[in-house]
């Protein structure tokens, strides 16, 4: 597997988003079917692993800490905190962000993480704030660095000018490319790392859903838009695109999508998650997938004609919590 740096942190040039397997997605594997699976990916040569406090109520914090214990000095392992708008006190930024943190290492069982991220920014907090306590973390060791998550570029400037950021984390895929204009161009400017969650836009990319595909449970398909019926037909044009160039590389739309990402810029590293070792092994092969300067640019001026309907918001995966 090959290597990358987001800010100072070298971890596989594919990583791991963990989220899945506690919930997001339906039916779930059993625990140590789960613990197996991170295991065989960091056997295949992922180092680094992406959990959240928000996921499954910490549960899959713990799920994930028991799983990378045996070889926790040799990945990147990275969570993520939220404080929520109605949960923000006369408690100072601090002492809140020192409440997260304790509890995190406490349910993955390490006694640091290499990088921390607000799970989405507080407009009610201003970033320096926060930036000011990541950066007491860091001088204490409980945290090696810090990022953010789904930020603008104002905010990332303002953070990183109090605490130097290592990453953002946000979604951007073939499908949802709206951090190019401005947030990628400013991470490479200070040099700071870009993960992409959903880089194959919820399996979308696979090519393996189709339109009568059903969602149930806490499934988030249930509720994005593009998973409708018609948006699915609707997309249709952007599957054949990169089935069509996945078959000329012998390789799978999912690789095809994942290495036009790689190809992007060095500094971007996505986090594909799957919860079956025929799919980790498909997700983490894409880097040894390579796109030449012609066959890039084929596909950036096709996709200059293909309109994408539907998206994912926050919003409306909250709807899930109703149904």
């Amino acid at each position: 597997m090959k290597k990358r740096f987001i800010g100072n942190l070298e971890v596989s040039s594919i990583g791991l988003g963990c989220m899945g397997f506690s919930h997001g997605y339906g039916s779930i594997p059993e625990r140590n079917e789960s613990i197996r699976l991170m295991q065989q990916a960091f056997d295949l040569g992922c180092t680094f692993f992406d959990t959240a406090e928000g996921y499954a109520n910490g549960s899959n914090e713990e799920l994930v800490g028991e799983a990378l214990k045996p070889i926790r000095d040799k990945v990147i392992l990275s969570t993520k905190f939220i404080i929520e708008k109605d949960d923000f006190s006369k408690e100072s930024t601090m002492q809140q962000v020192r409440t997260h943190v304790e509890a995190s290492l406490k349910r993955l069982g390490t006694d640091r993480i290499d990088l921390y991220y607000q799970h989405r920014v507080n407009k009610d907090i201003p970033v320096e704030e926060v930036a000011f306590s990541m950066g007491e973390l860091i001088k204490e060791g409980k945290i090696l660095a810090w990022g953010q998550s789904q930020a603008t570029e104002d905010e990332i400037r303002r953070a990183h000018a109090v605490t130097p950021l290592t990453a953002i984390q946000s979604e951007y895929s073939i499908m949802e490319r709206m951090f190019e204009k401005d947030v990628i161009p400013t991470c490479e400017e200070l040099g700071i790392g870009f993960v992409p969650f959903s880089p194959l836009a919820s399996g979308f990319l696979s090519g393996k859903i189709s339109k009568d595909t059903k969602y149930e449970g806490d499934d988030v398909r249930r509720v994005i838009s593009r998973f409708d019926r018609d948006n699915l037909i609707a997309n249709q044009p952007l599957l054949e695109l990169i089935t069509q160039v996945a078959k000329s590389k012998d390789a799978t739309p999912a690789q095809i999508s994942l290495a036009w990402m790689l190809y992007k810029k060095d500094f971007i590293v996505p986090i594909p998650g799957s919860r079956k070792i025929e799919r980790i092994q498909e997700n983490l092969g894409a880097a040894d997938v390579k796109l030449s300067d012609d066959e890039f640019n084929q596909i950036e001026k096709e996709l200059e004609n293909i309109k994408i309907h539907g998206n994912r918001t926050d919003e409306d995966i909250a709807k899930l919590k109703e149904m």
